[in-house]
């Protein structure tokens, strides 16, 4: 069996940075001690023909007891530490310099609080790498239960070959805090270099099954039906360092078991595409952007006609407790209302709440706002509870964060998260012209959707009971304010009391401009920007074809055929 971690304790040393009390006892004492680190490197070689050695491990991490280091960087700082260092490498050169093979001989000593006085653990094999000084990292290594929160592992260097993750005390070149799987498990990553992707396996391979999400960028690890703690999850992630110049473009390896995936990177298409229906009707060749179209009277549907158009009679004010929160310095009283005439439907079209638009709080400090908290149940649903799976948070700074029950954690757009099995949540960046007032987009892992009349125009705002079900952030329960603020919900960030008219026709759906301080925005099927509509109202609406997306307060709205 290849020696992946060799690593063993020696005890009853009497000085722990004595290097010649760890390399080898002196005479015929040889015989009545426990085998030493000159012994342990001798018997476990790294490369080996018959029974004759020809090549011996180079790279050896000691590790002393914790309160030992401590005094010895108290007292001289770490002088002691860098002189049992050097001085093992030299005996190891000295004694092994014809099984060296050109690598060079690297010590490295560190303190744990696992050991007791007079013990030392040595560590050296296949997976065990130490780096050169000034070597730049490759990779970093990290893991998730639920995608939403991270804990980094380690790092892999250029020349670094092997690494193995497992749980404490396991034959593991590091500890992974968190382990789900058993003390016999591992998993071992190869690094064929910068120009290649790295491969992942779990061993025993035959326990697990092991894939990679090119469109998340990390690896999902699952225990198989036959195997103990079946459904089991653990997700791994592997990023290049920053520092690293990007490798050229190549398949993402899989394990043998699974076939090899393209990697890919989150972009807006990823998120729609999850959550447009196979129904839904696509934009013109090309997936070109349809500019704004405004209705003239000519062109009116058979189904349009006049309507008597009321006015709802006041301006809002914040002040006054039911105002769209805007701010400050741009607060227009509340354009005029239409009438709320109904007409008998002709056919159903369906409208989808399909994301959530994040706010930019700080454009509403005055309104007492100071974090926006989305949780969602096992059944992915938003709803508050006492232990969501999974969280998203905006706080006053703009900063976002996602929790679970391994912790906090911020994050940026793009990203991908799976808090369950099954499901996906894509964070797309704001495009440009919408990152003054949001943050980030977050897709629902199941949108909401209700039937929208045909031949009829109904309004979308606060006071509006049409299109209420979508309306999930209509509860306070979601957004946390200051005490000397009374209870606001949610959708009072940038959402009116009536924001806009739609009506369905056979062209697509017009879409009318209700109020001047309501900031609406055209995206595509693809959640690309196409307008942003500002000069539409209920009399010059705008045409919005099918499939495509509104934007209107924190509701991003599929309107579908």
């Amino acid at each position: 069996m290849p020696v992946y971690v060799q690593h063993e304790i020696l005890r009853r040393i009497p000085d722990v940075f004595n290097a010649e009390a760890l390399w080898q006892a002196p005479g015929l004492a040889l015989f009545s001690r426990r085998p030493l680190l000159r012994d342990l490197l001798e018997r476990s070689p790294r490369e080996h023909r018959g029974r004759a050695a020809t090549r011996c491990f180079t790279h050896v991490t000691l590790m002393l007891p914790q309160e030992d280091v401590d005094d010895d960087y108290h007292l001289s700082r770490g002088a002691r530490a860098r002189d049992l260092a050097q001085s093992l490498a030299s005996l190891h050169q000295k004694d092994f310099g014809d099984l060296l093979g050109g690598d060079p001989v690297r010590y490295h000593v560190v303190g744990t609080e696992a050991l007791a006085a007079g013990e030392v653990e040595v560590r050296f094999g296949h997976a065990v790498y130490l780096p050169e000084a000034g070597e730049k990292v490759l990779y970093n290594v990290s893991i998730s239960r639920d995608s939403a929160v991270w804990h980094p592992v380690c790092p892999i260097y250029p020349a670094q070959r092997l690494v193995l993750l497992g749980a404490a005390g396991s034959e593991a070149s590091h500890i992974a805090a968190g382990w789900p799987f058993g003390p016999d498990s591992t998993l071992l990553i190869l690094n064929d270099g910068p120009d290649s992707a790295p491969v992942v396996q779990m061993r025993p391979k035959d326990g697990y099954q092991c894939s990679f999400d090119p469109r998340s960028g990390y690896y999902t690890i699952k225990t198989l039906p036959d195997m103990p703690g079946t459904g089991t999850r653990l997700l791994v992630k592997i990023s290049r360092s920053s520092g690293v110049a990007a490798m050229p473009s190549v398949t993402a390896p899989a394990p043998p078991s699974a076939s090899a995936s393209a990697a890919a990177t989150v972009s807006a298409a990823a998120l729609a595409a999850a959550i447009v229906p196979r129904t839904a009707s696509s934009t013109p060749s090309g997936g070109a952007q349809t500019p704004r179209q405004p209705v003239t009277a000519a062109s009116k549907p058979a189904v349009w006609q006049g309507r008597q158009s009321g006015s709802n009679g006041r301006a809002a004010s914040i002040e006054g407790g039911d105002a769209t929160a805007i701010p400050a310095s741009q607060r227009p009283a509340l354009a005029a209302s239409e009438g709320d005439a109904t007409y008998a439907p002709t056919s159903t079209q369906r409208i989808s709440l399909v994301a959530l638009a994040l706010p930019r709080l700080s454009r509403y400090r005055d309104t007492g706002a100071l974090a926006l908290a989305l949780p969602f149940n096992r059944q992915m649903a938003l709803a508050a509870g006492p232990q969501p799976v999974i969280s998203f948070m905006v706080d006053a700074n703009d900063e976002l964060s996602a929790a679970s029950a391994d912790g906090r954690q911020r994050i940026s757009a793009p990203a991908t998260f799976t808090p369950l099995e099954g499901y996906s949540m894509q964070l797309l960046a704001a495009p440009a012209a919408m990152a003054d007032r949001y943050c980030a987009l977050l897709g629902l892992p199941r949108p909401l959707s209700v039937a929208a009349p045909l031949g009829a125009r109904f309004n979308f705002g606060r006071n509006s009971p049409v299109l209420a079900a979508l309306r999930v952030l209509a509860s306070a329960q979601f957004l946390q304010r200051s005490g000397v603020h009374p209870e606001t919900s949610a959708d009072r960030i940038g959402l009116s009391r009536n924001a806009f008219s739609f009506e369905a026709t056979a062209r697509g759906y017009l879409i009318g401009r209700l109020s001047a301080s309501q900031a609406l925005y055209h995206l595509d099927d693809k959640l690309v920007l196409v307008a942003s509509i500002d000069a539409s109202d209920a009399e010059t609406p705008y045409l919005l074809p099918r499939g495509h997306h509104l934007v209107a307060g924190p509701y991003v709205l599929r309107f579908d055929a």
